[in-house]
């Protein structure tokens, strides 16, 4: 079909689609169509394809696990020994072409949408109210690339401080001096703007400046009328407000996928099967890995590995793979009839995602800043040119990181606050509701008075939650999903955080900065689950937070990095499982507490030092 026709159908679809967006529309009859024009002009303007095994060999040295943030930078990484050979297993396929173009991100959240796991969690007892049975959608990339190939792009390192505390739990190595490196060695930081000495040039990730409009200044003054400080958030972190920086090059999304797998992808010692799922990882009668167990297809094989088995299948995945591989708490295993090879405690604990309250939303005069149906329409500039728009986010999404607590250090913050120009209701709740599994009812009862105007959201994430949960097995079968129980709000620090997360918030939106010269108007309506609680006091903030607070997809965590002396440990810190040898975990499930923000470029740091920490044992080793 010419593409022209293609631009014209979508086009036609759009004026069809304007008001009343369905999830089956977009699932069944936009994405079909955009994936055939892009994949038509991606074909034509660059190597999209790449090569990729169907018949693995009966052996390799290394064998990852998951070909998402981490694992495809370990599989590159290992792959530059030309004599080692390296097998990279991933369950999903290679990233559909719309996830390549920033500005078409919100297609990658559409519920039933092949390109993530579909996870939700269990009910929540203490919180997510307003969500369908109580339980959030667990937005997990399940493709070349994983997450990386379909989240915000928002690259966060985190705060130094996080890394200084990981090492002084007891994990050598793991302080921000020695990470900084790592961080560098991934990144290249391609805007003139970023000349600082700690920013990585000419690493495999592209990251650039996102856009800047009138809320990205009415956002940045607004802090200053607050007293707080413009800040780089990936220069020694620190308190204050920070342009945000996105993994794009070229306008094109700067995935591991595009930025470490496909320049790998040719040397013929690195075989990247996909659409492939690991079912176990073998383990002999010494305790040393030796290959796994997986399915292609109709055929189930079994592959060795000479040197080591890595496990990069993130904070769900790995901790279910490890158990049903018989590495985990023994009762949990022993209920499920699952042989116990190391009893391994922590496997599964520790579960720890950052909380954010949605729904914090401020209407503007104007016209409506910014939706799915707005960026379409850009898509033939994007196409022909590769230019406007969509060759970023197309939307101002900035973040200050604050202090409102007073435990922890002065410079740590405890607060991120996030500015979407994107409203929860740009798309008259369309689509928002089952991107984050609100109960479309009850969202409609509170946000129906303010569809289609302009609006913009602030979200306040609590960054260093204290409530901890967990993933275990919900049975045996490899195929089930695990339970996933954040337990969400469980710990009461929680909530009192986040109380004062919305107070900090409400008094940036009425600085003169939005009141005069935006004016922005709060949407103040009560929520109706808390309308017998006084408006605006501590307890009504707390019933709104518990109804309204759910994931910002930052899970960490559940394969604990850690000394022998904490029982929850599962890996040591060269990221070595306990009581098995030749194998490691590789991803952010070995967090010991998650990082300050967005969790991606820690990751990849990981990655990183974990492909010179395997790189260092196998050429030291005689």
């Amino acid at each position: 079909m010419d593409s022209e026709v293609i631009i014209t159908m979508i086009r036609e679809f759009i004026l069809i689609l304007v008001g009343k967006v369905t999830v089956g529309a977009v699932l069944h009859v936009l994405l079909p169509l955009l994936r055939a024009l892009l994949l038509k002009t991606a074909v034509r303007n660059s190597n999209y394809e790449i090569n990729f095994t169907t018949s693995p060999s009966q052996t390799y040295d290394f064998i990852i696990v998951g070909g998402g943030s981490a694992g495809s930078v370990v599989a590159a990484r290992l792959s530059e020994v030309s004599g080692w050979r390296v097998l990279l297993v991933e369950a999903g396929g290679p990233p559909p072409p719309e996830t390549r173009v920033p500005g078409l991100l919100e297609l990658n959240f559409i519920p039933g949408n092949e390109v993530d796991w579909g996870y939700t969690t269990v009910p929540q007892a203490h919180a997510l109210g307003n969500y369908v049975n109580r339980a959030g959608r667990v937005i997990q990339g399940r493709m070349l690339g994983g997450s990386s190939s379909i989240n915000g792009m928002l690259h966060t390192r985190g705060s130094p401080g996080d890394f200084d505390e990981w090492a002084a739990l007891g994990n050598t190595g793991w302080d921000y001096a020695s990470v900084l490196p790592y961080f560098m060695k991934a990144e290249d930081f391609v805007d003139t703007m970023f000349s600082d000495s700690e920013k990585g040039h000419g690493g495999p990730l592209g990251v650039t400046q996102g856009p800047e409009g009138p809320l990205t200044r009415a956002f940045f003054l607004g802090g200053q009328q607050l007293g707080f400080p413009t800040i780089d958030i990936n220069v020694r972190g620190g308190i204050g407000f920070s342009h945000s920086q996105f993994t794009i090059r070229n306008g094109t999304r700067s995935s591991t996928y595009e930025a470490y797998l496909r320049p790998a992808s040719s040397r013929p010692n690195l075989h990247i099967l996909h659409s492939a799922s690991v079912l176990q990882v073998v383990i002999d009668d010494k305790k040393q890995a030796t290959g796994v167990v997986l399915q292609h297809g109709d055929r189930v094989l079994r592959v060795g590995a000479e040197r080591e088995v890595v496990v990069s299948a993130g904070a769900v995945g790995s901790p279910k793979l490890l158990m049903l591989s018989g590495i985990g708490p023994g009762h949990h295993l022993r209920h499920h009839k699952i042989e116990v090879v190391a009893d391994v405690p922590g496997v599964g604990q520790n579960l720890q995602d950052d909380v954010g309250v949605n729904g914090l939303t401020w209407t503007i005069p104007g016209s409506s800043l910014s939706s799915i149906t707005d960026n379409l329409k850009y898509l033939k500039e994007y196409l022909l040119t590769r230019q406007g728009p969509l060759t970023t986010v197309n939307a101002e999404l900035v973040n200050a990181w604050v202090k409102v607590g007073d435990e922890g250090e002065p410079d740590q913050p405890d607060i991120q606050l996030f500015l979407s120009s994107v409203a929860t209701t740009a798309d008259s709740g369309a689509l928002y509701p089952s991107v984050w599994g609100l109960d479309r009812e009850k969202f409609k009862e509170y946000f129906e008075s303010i569809y289609g105007k302009a609006a913009f959201n602030m979200r306040p994430t609590l960054v260093h939650p204290k409530s901890r949960g967990t993933v275990t097995l919900r049975s045996r079968d490899p195929r089930e999903p695990p339970n996933i129980d954040p337990n969400f709000l469980s710990h009461p620090h929680d909530v009192a955080m986040l109380v004062k997360g919305i107070n900090f918030t409400l008094a940036l939106g009425n600085t003169p900065a939005f009141i005069d010269q935006l004016g922005a108007k709060f949407h103040d309506k009560v929520l109706p689950e808390c309308r017998e609680l006084v408006y605006g006091s501590e307890s009504y903030w707390e019933c709104y937070i518990r109804h309204m607070a759910t994931t910002t997809f930052h899970l960490a965590g559940t394969c604990k990095m850690a000394p022998l002396s904490d029982p929850l440990g599962v890996v040591d810190h060269n990221l070595r499982v306990r009581g098995v040898s030749r194998l490691r975990v590789v991803d952010a499930s070995i967090m010991p507490f998650v990082t300050t923000g967005n969790t991606n470029a820690p990751t990849i740091m990981i990655a990183e030092a974990a492909a010179h920490i395997i790189n260092t044992h196998w050429t030291t080793t005689k």
